[in-house]
């Protein structure tokens, strides 16, 4: 056993860092702006907690160890059943249930932020129900800190303050601190895969190093609980840019109830139901749950000091397969995604965050018209593509917010102007279409761009300049016009007796278009391994910007023929009900093996998909997949809520 007061741990810097699943059951953080601590959940426990901005992970995960000292150590994340609740209406307060699967005990963890500190609260209650292991049970809190968004170069230490006994990690200007509420019996700092607490547990079931120090490496925090007769205890993690912050907001928050926080977390998220207008909970099968969730997710994910910015997910994709190197994971801001959060929002009768969101593009947009492919929250380009599609939706938001009156003093005309004149400058072609992969004509960017540009003519002929809505409109037009030319082969091969239908993109350089592409004869390079094929025989979904925007007919003959050939080339019937992949020969997904994508593997189906798979709904039909006209409405409605919440299979 090392000595407790002085040892410095061994296995430096330790094994190479990695992140965790991006397979997330749950996202939180409190309402009020004063908390600036966002937490994430899978498989029962925490994972990425952030802090003090929403692309900003400061941890891998933390969750407990068990152990009865003798015969087993069991890990909770991989050992114990996972079940997830949400106990309150409008609020992203969690219950996790994790049991033992011979029912011999369980976990009862609810978890939240302090309502108005940078701390995560973790309540937590150790059930007991085999006999035997009744005061034998020990329970150990494993955190393993990836302060400032790496894994490396944090350092760990057991700290004191009084009486209380602290855990402590530091990168940079980034403190974490560990307590709880009834103490800890035994402390240990550790490098990942040598000498942190797992390593120790897991050979002879005990916790026997104490290491005081492990400085600068992949490292881990180990505390033993001391369990209380109760068996019901607070873990309390915050964070803060010095260790005399983080220790002020640890014992503050410590000072008062679990409860009262959790009363004060749940009422703050209720007060933000702006109107019960749009409650919608008579019109669904599960009393409106799902869409109040969505709505309080959509919520969560912006930032609280730049505020509208709002990312695309707290995960990092196959996090479990990548280190320090991949840094942007989707922690980042897609004016795409953006705009579609906020365009979703606005439909639930939220017109702040939408407008917030508008803003800050306005403060991000180029001198050019255009936007970052992606960015981090205070706007700093990560990666340098141009999409079309991302120049033309702050147009689509902005005009929506104009139409429900709700730009308040702001007055987005100059950032229409710059977007509509590049669009109109570098269209029809672009770089990049909406899966960031391939350049030429592609129809969900082509939709996109030709309904921004009618938006942005409608504006201008509201307020009397007219001959520039007449050369937009006149645009607009001619870009409709030629939809087909551009998008549409007449050769197509997929399904027998349809040779006509929409194609993913009908690939051409940007930098020289050609104004004539033929979609016949045009090959394409499928990105991730894919391979190389004739464009008229790969198709997708993104035509159906086409339908949303009103552009095209859901009942044109064409538009019911390529939604045939995409339901039989892509089409999936799931446990949850159908689901949809993004094209075929896509190779951005896990494996056959269901091991991590590693820049190749094969495409799954996308929730989003599905949700995007309402053309026979706007056509007036009643149906259980897109290109029939069997079945209910509702089923098919209710079957896609289910996959929308699903995991991509």
């Amino acid at each position: 056993m090392s000595s407790p007061e002085s040892s410095v741990a061994f296995g430096a810097p330790g094994i190479e860092p990695r992140w965790s699943s991006s397979a997330k059951e749950g996202v939180g953080t409190a309402y009020h702006t004063s908390c600036r601590a966002w937490f994430t959940l899978s498989h029962g426990i925490v994972n990425e907690i952030y802090y003090p901005h929403v692309d900003q992970p400061n941890t891998r995960d933390f969750q407990f160890l068990i152990s009865d000292g003798e015969t087993f150590c069991h890990e909770e994340k991989r050992d114990l059943n996972h079940e997830i609740e949400y106990p309150e209406r409008d609020c992203l307060f969690y219950r996790l249930t994790n049991s033992e699967p011979n029912g011999r005990y369980r976990l009862v963890k609810e978890v939240l932020t302090d309502p108005h500190r940078s701390v995560l609260l973790a309540h937590t209650k150790l059930e007991v129900f085999d006999e035997s292991l009744r005061g034998k049970l020990r329970l150990y809190a494993l955190l393993a800190p990836h302060l400032a968004g790496f894994g490396a170069g944090n350092s760990g230490s057991c700290t004191e303050i009084g009486d209380s006994k602290l855990m402590h990690a530091v990168r940079q200007n980034v403190h974490l601190l560990m307590t709880c509420s009834s103490g800890f019996s035994r402390r240990s700092v550790g490098y990942v895969g040598f000498s942190d607490g797992w390593q120790d547990l897991m050979h002879n079931f005990k916790m026997d190093w104490q290491f005081r120090t492990a400085p600068n490496g992949n490292i881990a925090l180990t505390g033993e609980i001391d369990l209380p007769d109760s068996g019901e205890f607070t873990i309390a993690v915050a964070l803060g840019r010095s260790y005399q912050s983080a220790a002020t907001k640890l014992f503050q928050s410590m000072a008062e109830p679990f409860e009262s926080k959790r009363e004060a977390y749940v009422r703050q998220w209720q007060r933000a139901v702006i109107n019960p207008e749009f409650d919608f909970s008579s019109d669904t099968s599960d009393d409106g749950g799902e869409y109040r969730l969505s709505r309080c997710v959509l919520l969560t994910h912006e930032d609280k000091v730049f505020q509208g910015a709002i990312v695309a997910s707290m995960s990092i994709p196959w996090g479990e397969t990548k280190g320090d190197l991949d840094l942007g994971g989707y922690h980042l801001v897609w004016t795409r995604d953006l705009v579609q959060s906020a365009s979703a929002l606005l439909a639930t009768g939220q017109m702040g965050t939408p407008l917030r969101a508008l803003i800050w593009l306005a403060a991000i947009q180029r001198p050019d018209g255009s936007f970052p492919q992606n960015s981090w929250i205070d706007g700093t380009a990560y990666w340098s593509g141009l999409q079309l599609d991302q120049v033309a939706l702050p147009i689509l938001l902005a005009w929506r917010l104009h139409k429900h009156d709700a730009l308040g003093l702001f007055n987005p005309r100059v950032m229409i102007v710059r977007a509509a004149a590049r669009l109109i400058l570098r269209g029809p072609v672009t770089a990049q279409e909406r899966w960031e992969e391939n350049s030429g004509y592609s129809p969900s960017t082509l939709a996109v761009v030709i309904a921004a540009l009618a938006c942005a003519a409608d504006w201008a002929m509201e307020i009397g300049n007219t001959d520039a809505a007449d050369f937009v409109f006149a645009y607009a037009d001619w870009l409709a016009a030629h939809v087909e030319e551009w998008t549409v082969t007449t050769n197509g091969e997929l399904v027998q007796g349809i040779p006509r239908h929409y194609i993913r993109i009908n690939t051409t350089d940007p930098n020289t278009p050609d104004p004539h592409a033929d979609p016949n004869t045009a090959m394409i390079q499928i990105a991730n391994g894919g391979g190389l094929h004739p464009a008229r025989n790969i198709v997708g979904g993104d035509f159906l910007h086409l339908v949303r925007y009103g552009i095209r007919h859901a009942n044109d003959p064409l538009v019911c023929d390529s939604i045939e050939v995409i339901d039989r080339v892509l089409k999936h019937d799931l446990p949850q009900g159908p689901g949809w992949r993004r094209y075929n020969h896509d190779g951005y997904g896990q494996k056959d093996d269901g091991s991590a994508y590693d820049g190749t593997g094969v495409g799954r189906c996308w929730p989003i998909l599905t949700g995007e798979g309402w053309t026979g709904l706007a056509a007036g039909k009643n149906e259980t997949r897109l290109s029939d006209g069997r079945g209910d409405a509702a089923l098919l409605v209710a079957r896609r809520v289910r996959f929308a919440g699903s995991e991509p299979a």
